[in-house]
């Protein structure tokens, strides 16, 4: 009896230990399977940098300036990288891959076509580093970077020769120094845009934003900002020898662009004020296109300011070495196209004149008699990239009466930052609510404030030049937002949401870019890159590789990057960039460790051109 007892009970032990081993197989499937889901990590590499990673600081990760001298690998040891990517040939020191010098002499001059952008096909682009030029240091901090340029960063002198007389810039010892001068205004932009504040309210926050068609190296756009007025300024790159590429070592916003053959990349009724000083644009020809297209980007009530010939040509004719008829011509053509427009004259002093768009076509009556007025047929006005520029009206939206401001009135800086813009207001985003918009700068407050625990300069003005790639409304730059800094928002051309709009009615400002390509701009002219879910949304579009390459192109020397995406898109991004000389950590998202979506944060390393190992 006793023997039969005993087995009885191992057959009961031996039942007890199956149905626990079943008990925890089936356990442990199923938190696999929900880890896997999404709701949970479910990515080892994730898991075991989240353990050794406080999501307040970022150990070995430095965001410091070095200067002159190497940063060491802080990398995580969990990672290993993709490839390693070589350094690109010294000559390619500034290579601007869409405005390649060589390959736009290959296009008509016809209307500025050549200085166009004309991007280099998928097998011809570099796949290596571009390397700053030897003794490439870190920009002077604003507002010192305003007049001051390091030479090593910048080693061109033939401005300094070309434009000595008017002032724009001087060689001194190892620096360039920017007095403030320009082709229009030899005694300083200071005492220009008091002329022209004398006429604009530029004090008051009605004009915030403003766009400088050939700028030069935007001095303009620099002395606006102590006035809280941000210039989008835009030159092609030409014979005057790194103009852009200036503008961006002072701290001032600028792309390389021309009014050309194709559409600006802004969308309309974007700008409180646009201003043309001596800019060679040809405005009385072609039917007045280019008239026509800044009058698209115009916002209704807004300003163009030209100065410079043909204005006041009666008296200035013997300076500028022209015949009076050919500037009485060139200005009556001006005057003609402006009537057309419906833009009204309010002042004409010296060699400045300033017009003012009409607030509707209500109270424009010529435009309701004139039957010769050419409008343009697109029923989406921000549609613009790569789409031929055309001689037409860009149409505003219906009005109800005479006083009502087409497409909503916009309060002054700074109170536009945080209030709903007029095309969210009015429904003219799809799908997009005045409490979306509320509930979206509330995420960006808060995703901001987790950046800035863990990278302390964040919001200090180390960063001067900082690039949103992927801006949606502006809530990163609205929550930023101050004299230290400034943020170009870039709005892909295939996001979901035509935002940019509402991004300048926010007072900030923006650019249309498919990141297919590279950017409008010369290497090493951002200090800071943000990216939230740019990878995922081109993911099958176009290679990774590239889209990161790009940023390395622009990115300065010890400048910062934060990445915010799903893990495993992440992983991958990480991989590449320790391959390109970037020291990185990922952390969680501020929500905990079961959201999927994370934050990568970067630093380029230092270093320079020289090495003998480069791709030619």
């Amino acid at each position: 009896m006793a023997l039969k007892a005993s087995s009885g009970d191992n057959r009961t032990r031996s039942t007890v230990f199956l149905c626990i081993v079943i008990g925890m197989c089936c356990f442990f499937y199923i938190l696999g399977a929900w880890q896997k889901s999404g709701f949970g990590k479910g990515d080892s590499i994730a898991l075991e940098v989240t353990k050794r990673t406080d999501c307040t600081v970022l150990p070995n990760l430095s965001f410091d300036t070095h200067h002159s001298k190497a940063i060491g690998s802080s990398s995580s040891d969990l990672v290993s990288p993709a490839k390693k990517f070589k350094p690109c040939a010294d000559h390619y020191t500034d290579y601007t891959p869409c405005q390649d010098q060589n390959r736009a002499m290959k296009f008509p001059r016809e209307n500025m076509n050549y200085r166009e952008r004309h991007c280099p096909a998928q097998k011809e682009k570099l796949h290596c580093l571009i390397p700053p030029p030897k003794g490439y240091v870190a920009p002077f901090p604003w507002p010192k970077s305003r007049d001051y340029v390091p030479f090593a960063n910048c080693p061109y002198k033939s401005l300094t020769v070309e434009k000595a007389i008017q002032n724009w810039v001087q060689y001194e010892g190892n620096v360039f120094r920017f007095p403030g001068g320009g082709t229009q205004f030899p005694q300083g932009a200071d005492k220009y845009i008091d002329q022209l504040a004398s006429v604009i309210p530029v004090a008051n926050g009605t004009v915030r934003t403003a766009l400088d068609t050939g700028c030069g190296v935007a001095s303009w756009g620099a002395y606006l900002l102590k006035r809280n007025v941000l210039a989008m300024s835009f030159a092609p790159r030409d014979s005057h020898e790194a103009q852009v590429q200036f503008a961006l070592e002072r701290g001032v916003p600028a792309v390389i662009g021309v009014l050309g053959t194709i559409k600006l990349p802004y969308p309309s009724r974007a700008f409180d004020m646009a201003h043309c000083s001596r800019c060679l644009i040809p405005w009385g020809a072609n039917d007045g296109m280019y008239m026509m297209e800044v009058d698209r980007v115009l916002r209704p009530g807004g300003y163009w300011v030209l100065s410079g010939p043909p204005i006041n040509w009666k008296v200035n004719y013997k300076g500028w070495q022209r015949t009076k008829k050919d500037l009485e011509a060139e200005q009556n053509r001006i005057e003609e196209i402006a009537d057309l427009l419906c833009w009204e004259k309010i002042s004409e002093k010296g060699e400045m004149a300033i017009w003012r768009k009409r607030v509707n076509t209500e109270s424009c009556p010529s435009r309701q008699e004139e039957s010769t007025v050419q409008m343009c047929e697109s029923t989406n006005p921000d549609d613009v990239w790569y789409k031929k520029m055309k001689a037409c009206v860009t149409p505003l939206p219906d009005v109800k009466d005479e006083s009502e401001v087409a497409g909503g009135a916009i309060k002054p800086f700074p109170a536009r930052l945080n209030a709903v813009p007029p095309r969210i207001a009015n429904g003219l985003i799809p799908g997009v609510s005045s409490q979306a918009f509320q509930k979206d700068n509330k995420m960006w407050t808060k995703h901001v404030k987790a950046y800035s625990s863990v990278n302390k300069y964040l919001l200090t003005g180390r960063y001067r030049n900082i690039m949103d790639m992927n801006a949606g409304f502006g809530g990163f730059a609205a929550v930023i937002e101050s004299p230290k800094s400034w943020v170009m928002n870039v709005v892909p051309t295939i996001a979901k949401m035509p935002t940019l709009g509402a991004v300048y009615e926010r007072g900030l400002i923006g650019i249309y870019h498919d990141w297919c390509e590279a950017f409008s701009t010369y290497p090493r002219t951002y200090d800071l890159i943000h990216a939230c879910g740019l990878f995922t949304l081109y993911k099958n579009k176009c290679s990774m590789e590239d889209i990161l390459l790009e940023m390395d192109r622009i990115l300065r020397p010890e400048g910062a990057v934060i990445i915010r995406d799903d893990v495993d898109v992440l992983t991958k991004v990480n991989s590449l960039a320790l391959g390109m000389r970037w020291n990185t950590k990922m952390v969680d998202h501020e929500d905990g460790p079961l959201v999927r979506e994370k934050i990568l944060y970067a630093v380029k390393q230092y270093w320079v051109g020289g090495n003998q190992t480069a791709v030619a």
